[in-house]
């Protein structure tokens, strides 16, 4: 492993956001083509969509008793159920393995290491499970937390956003990566919620920039994130840093 020396690993907003721009600069092709897989990915979910539009039955008074209708009615309603179940395996039980991997191919950047396209993929061959347990176990607390109450959605998803990292880095199981995080967090929440805010923004600033400035955004946020967790990380002592 190389030295990471020139990159300022200081778990800060400040240090998160200047690490994740020279992250970029410095391993620009490879992450600007992971970047791409990832919106290729998951460019299905916009298909696996149906509209479903009541201006599409004729006489729609005479319903249901109008035979033509009611058959159109039946297709359409089976075909967007079938699509939706179709839509929710692939979130649940594909695009975190993607997703998951791409985040730890940042981790490796960070760290000054070649950041592996294997990654994409190798969760189907190992930890599997666990990285679409951890993903499901998240999303349901964080939702929860925003459907019931806002703030603690705010808070739970803050306090969990190394959770995936911890799967993936650290092969841990979804509860273990779900504690560590929050542990790994403590001190940092805020730094994460106003990360979270700033790149919204970012974001922003990318579409006024043109399609390209979107990439750009997403490669320096995730960047930053993966900064983030790597200093936060040497902060506790869970990653020792080689000497030149």
């Amino acid at each position: 492993m190389e030295a990471t020396k020139n990159y300022r690993l200081i778990p800060s907003f400040g240090a998160s956001f200047g690490t994740g721009w020279k992250v970029m600069s410095d391993n620009f092709l490879r992450l600007f083509l992971v970047i791409i897989i990832l919106g290729v990915i998951a460019m299905p979910m916009s298909f696996l969509h149906v509209n479903f539009d009541f201006h599409d039955f004729h006489n729609w008074e005479d319903f249901p008793f109008d035979h033509e209708n009611f058959m159109r009615f039946g297709a359409i309603g089976l075909a967007a159920a079938m699509l939706g179940f179709a839509r929710l395996l692939y979130v649940l039980l594909l695009l975190p393995v993607f997703t998951f991997g791409g985040k730890m191919m940042f981790v490796q950047s960070v760290r000054k290491q070649v950041p592996e396209f294997d990654l994409l993929i190798s969760g189907f061959r190992k930890n599997y499970l666990n990285i679409v347990l951890a993903n499901l176990l998240v999303s349901a607390l964080v939702g929860i937390g925003l459907v019931c109450i806002l703030i603690p959605g705010i808070i739970l998803a803050c306090r969990l956003a190394f959770t995936p990292y911890l799967v993936m880095d650290k092969g841990l199981d979804p509860i273990k990566a779900a504690e560590e995080s929050w542990k790994l967090t403590r001190g940092h929440g805020w730094t994460i919620f106003f990360m979270a805010v700033v790149s919204f923004f970012i974001m922003i600033g990318g579409l006024i920039c043109l399609f390209f400035g979107v990439f750009i955004s997403i490669m320096w946020i995730k960047g930053a994130f993966a900064s983030l967790y790597h200093s936060a990380l040497i902060e506790k002592g869970m990653y020792e840093v080689e000497a030149a």
